[in-house]
């Protein structure tokens, strides 16, 4: 993350530096993305996610993720296209970046469990920024009287700033396991919603679950929920009394996820573009 403006700066032009980034407009968007939810949220539980002020919200929150994890994705490969390795940053290679393929529930029907894993990347995307941009904009860090172990000039952080640090290391972790735990329970919901043949579900079960494959392999969290939950299902399945017939079906369920999970992997189609790029550098 960029470092916030010269603290020898006004006041004033230290905001207007850090106005002028396109961090902050990633911060706006995950800002938005938050009242935007909560907004919705308020609608969802008084049952009014039908009225146009929560179809409103609710389009609203999956805009401003759009501008968010488009500008990660902008930001992520534009040095490959200014150093000329443009042959790397094919479509497929964005298609396959699970930042682009967050932004599938902007063209589908309303999936109101959709939005919880943006909704917690947020918080603390929000509360990074925070403190590592906007306190120190309006709140500068003060040299204090001893030294860091560098033998520099100690700095003395907001109080507010460590408490922000602290909520963020305390809580990451378990938070991404619920992250990664709601993106594998909103796979099975967009199974459900395939089954029932619900207008452009199949289209979506698709798109989600190469992105689900793509999470898998880039995701330890991801990775050691699908693990827990088999885990799970193996220990209720080999339970005494349990029928033969449901072990069968749980054992063939495995192996067409394993299948699955082979012909989902998108990094299949690019290691020949992948390897030939590593051969040009």
């Amino acid at each position: 993350m960029a470092p916030p403006p010269p603290a020898s700066l006004p006041l004033q032009q230290r905001l207007l530096h850090l106005v002028q980034t396109l961090q902050f407009a990633w911060f706006v968007g995950h800002l938005t993305l938050l009242f935007s939810t909560f907004r919705y949220g308020i609608s969802y539980l008084t049952f009014h996610s039908s009225t146009r002020t929560a179809r409103f919200s609710y389009r609203t929150a999956f805009v401003a993720a759009a501008v968010t994890y488009g500008i990660v994705v902008f930001k992520a490969y534009r040095p490959r296209s200014r150093s000329g390795k443009v042959q790397q940053t094919s479509l497929w290679t964005i298609a396959g970046d699970e930042n682009v393929q967050y932004l599938v529930w902007l063209f589908f029907q309303q999936v109101p469990l959709a939005l919880l894993p943006f909704t917690i990347y947020s918080v603390f995307h929000v509360a990074t920024y925070t403190r590592t941009n906007l306190i120190p904009t309006f709140q500068p860090p003060k040299s204090s009287t001893g030294a860091s172990p560098g033998g520099r000039p100690a700095k003395s952080t907001s109080p507010l700033a460590e408490q922000i640090g602290n909520f963020v290391k305390k809580n990451y972790d378990t938070s991404m396991m619920l992250v990664a735990s709601l993106e594998l329970s909103l796979w099975f919901r967009v199974l459900f919603s395939a089954i029932l043949f619900t207008k452009g579900s199949w289209i979506l079960l698709a798109i989600y679950t190469v992105f689900v494959r793509a999470r898998y392999s880039q995701c330890s969290f991801v990775q050691n929920a699908v693990s827990q939950g088999s885990a799970r299902v193996d220990a209720l399945v080999s339970a005494q009394g349990t029928p033969p017939a449901l072990r069968h079906i749980w054992g063939t369920l495995k192996q067409f996820a394993r299948q699955g999970t082979e012909a989902t992997n998108i990094g299949r189609y690019l290691q020949p573009n992948e390897a030939g790029g590593k051969k040009a550098q």
